[in-house]
């Protein structure tokens, strides 16, 4: 499976962008998704997560409350939308699938199955 993010560009603060994760060779019906940030001279770290089910979501603190992950699997994306984005949100975000068992309520992993290239969000004072 491919997984591709798009979305991102360049905002000022108090701007709103919202990020897609598109799956090709595969459904995200059997998938549990997370995005990820990763920016410049700092570690990954995970945004939120979105359950098979769709009905269960693990936001980071920092994000929390201006960051939604919906999941339509019937367009095979996943989505992130991001509201009143601050300077600090500046970095490339990327998505990523762990195949789990069908009903799986689970959210978040420590390990994902397939990665895919990022998109640059970038936010301006």
């Amino acid at each position: 499976v491919q997984l591709q993010a798009s979305g991102g560009g360049s905002v000022q603060a108090g701007g709103s962008l919202r990020l897609s994760c598109a799956a090709s060779g595969r459904t995200f019906s059997r998938n549990a998704v997370g995005w990820f940030r990763q920016a410049p001279g700092k570690e990954r770290e995970v945004v939120g997560a979105i359950s098979w089910t769709g009905y269960y979501t693990y936001y980071a603190d920092s994000i929390k409350g201006r960051f939604t992950i919906s999941k339509d699997s019937a367009n095979n994306t996943v989505s992130l939308q991001m509201n009143s984005l601050k300077p600090e949100d500046t970095a490339v975000y990327s998505c990523a699938a762990k195949s789990v068992p069908p009903y799986s309520n689970t959210a978040l992993f420590n390990e994902y199955d397939y990665w895919g290239q990022g998109t640059q969000v970038t936010v301006s004072s």
